[in-house]
């Protein structure tokens, strides 16, 4: 597999499809780290001021034209970088010969990015009609194995939330397994707009593809927020999408023999 630093945009769309294991990587310009894209995150270059300098600027959806720059690092980690030179020397070398303007908010900047990515994506997924709402809905799907992915708020109570656990769990013949949706790092005001809904507290995904959708920009957003470089709750939603569409299988042969 090829893993060139920085080349056109043409080839890095970590979103394109395709199996996730021969996927494309990148390698983080401030750990030498090769990752696949999803679990990095691609700054971009601002078309030109008068001045010849170009911003650098979050690119979350990875689709901006020109060559970027991919970092994997906490927003922590980023901040420390940008306060000691060391992002800027390294952009140096990723647009060589660019006049660059590092803003000194870049870190809080990127988190904006993020998390307006998830909450996009999630619309999207409602407007299409692929996202499951309501606690007694959700309750009544998982619990017939047609969920591919749980979430909940990030302030969603306790007792609500472990009442889905069991029906995903019950669903996917997996009581006692300890199995549970994923804690968005977004709270209910926060789903609440990106929905267009009142107070949605608990969503879910019958569709793996939706899943696999999903966690592409939460895996981004929670590696940047949480600095959790294995990021296992983001993969949990995926292997969930996967053994989801398998159970559906199973139910649909058995009914149809």
């Amino acid at each position: 597999m090829r893993n060139p630093r920085n080349e056109p945009l043409g080839s890095d769309r970590p979103e394109a499809g395709g199996d996730r294991d021969e996927g494309p990587e990148r390698r983080c310009i401030l750990t030498g780290e090769v990752r696949p894209c999803e679990s990095l995150v691609r700054l971009a270059l601002s078309p030109p001021g008068d001045d010849g300098v170009s911003a650098v600027l979050p690119d979350a959806l990875a689709r901006a034209p020109g060559r970027g720059a991919w970092i994997g690092v906490s927003k922590d980690e980023l901040s420390r970088a940008i306060a000691g030179g060391k992002l800027r020397g390294a952009l140096a070398r990723a647009f060589k010969g660019a006049r660059l303007n590092v803003p000194a908010d870049l870190a809080d900047l990127v988190e904006k990015a993020l998390r307006r990515a998830l909450a996009d994506r999630l619309g999207l997924e409602t407007r299409f009609g692929r996202l499951i709402l309501g606690s007694d809905r959700i309750e009544n799907e998982a619990r017939q194995g047609r969920v591919a992915a749980l979430y909940h708020a990030a302030d969603a109570g306790e007792d609500g939330s472990r009442k889905l656990d069991q029906a995903l769990r019950v669903g996917r013949g997996e009581e006692g397994s300890g199995l549970t949706g994923k804690r968005l790092p977004l709270d209910r005001a926060a789903l609440s707009v990106a929905l267009g809904r009142d107070n949605v507290v608990h969503l879910a995904l019958a569709d793996d593809a939706s899943a696999r959708r999903v966690a592409g920009p939460l895996q981004r957003l929670v590696n940047f927020v949480a600095g959790e470089r294995t990021v296992s709750g983001a993969e949990d939603n995926i292997r969930s999408a996967e053994n989801a569409a398998q159970t559906s299988r199973t139910v649909t042969s058995g009914a149809t023999t």
